[in-house]
């Protein structure tokens, strides 16, 4: 008894998470800049600590109806599976909780076996006293696959709507909840009618607990799906490459590098899934500014063309009147 004890305390690794991250470069306000793609050929931006509201309700009403009381176990979802299966004859549902989920993301998706899922509760418990409610909703947000090469919430957000996620709608909100569940639906060409069948009946569901009036409702199910993934800005190219040069040159660079450069802000300091965040920087530049002088730029760049000068900066001055 004391072994097994033993074992519960000391069964999560440290990170729970130790995939790549993609390098993300972000203005004053925490519009992204640009993004680079992590070093195993994924988007996999840095765990954040903020979840969308109508994602969190989404991804909830979809996954895990009690996930707000029950200790990272559900027993009703289990026995709910096992009868199912049986029934069936063959596996139609897991059972399994976002914080199992969480588990089995963090372990690389092994089998799905009995003994597997024994370990994945095991360890869930555990985690459920490790971290808050909102951090494994984080969790799993930060590291479920979503198609290709996205992985988590944030890239594909950018990747599939050419947004942050604070601005999803409630329709794009419930297609991304229901995506992980089958990822390789997302791609032209697959059967995208059960996507969209999927996150209808997760809308209805919203409507039918009172999270979406009759009209809203009605509207999302308008919504189309995405049809393929966007690219992702490149407003601060040279900066972001910079950063990652520093990066190479010395692991910990972020969270003296970027405050120096960045509004005396130790954003790339702060602590993620138990490491230094060198992933993320938060820098002062503004988005708007960005793109109005690069679009005077281009311009210029005609202009010059002509002159072999193919090169052109800007520096912006603000003169107090």
């Amino acid at each position: 008894m004391a072994l097994l004890l033993l074992l519960w305390i000391f069964c999560l690794p440290r990170p729970l998470f130790q995939k790549p991250l993609s390098v993300v470069l972000e203005d004053r306000r925490g519009e992204l800049l640009g993004a680079r793609i992590a070093e195993d050929g994924q988007w996999r931006f840095p765990t954040s600590d903020s979840l969308p509201t109508k994602y969190q309700r989404c991804v909830v009403a979809f996954e895990d109806k009690r996930f707000w009381v029950h200790p990272g176990v559900d027993p009703f979802s289990l026995v709910r599976a096992f009868w199912l299966n049986l029934k069936n004859g063959r596996v139609v549902s897991g059972g399994s909780t976002l914080t199992m989920q969480v588990i089995r993301l963090a372990r690389d998706n092994p089998s799905r076996t009995l003994l597997e899922k024994i370990v994945e509760a095991f360890m869930a418990t555990r985690l459920e006293l490790t971290y808050s409610k909102k951090e494994i909703l984080c969790l799993y947000a930060s590291n479920a696959p979503f198609g290709g090469n996205v992985v988590g919430l944030e890239a594909a957000s950018w990747r599939y709507y050419g947004k942050r996620p604070g601005l999803l709608t409630w329709a794009e909100s419930a297609t991304l909840a229901v995506l992980p569940n089958s990822p390789a639906l997302i791609h032209p060409g697959r059967n995208r009618a059960v996507l969209l069948g999927k996150r209808n009946r997760l809308l209805q569901k919203l409507w039918e607990k009172g999270l979406l009036s009759a009209s809203e409702c009605d509207y999302a199910k308008e919504e189309p799906l995405p049809e393929q993934p966007l690219p992702l800005p490149q407003l601060a190219p040279h900066l972001l490459d910079r950063l990652m040069l520093e990066g190479q040159k010395s692991p910990s660079y972020g969270s003296s590098y970027v405050r120096t450069l960045a509004d005396k802000k130790p954003m790339a300091g702060k602590p993620v899934n138990g490491q230094l965040n060198v992933f993320r920087h938060h820098t002062s530049l503004d988005k708007n500014l960005q793109e109005r002088v690069t679009t005077i730029l281009v311009r210029r760049q005609e202009i010059y063309r002509g002159n072999d000068i193919h090169n052109l900066a800007a520096i912006i001055i603000d003169v107090p009147t």
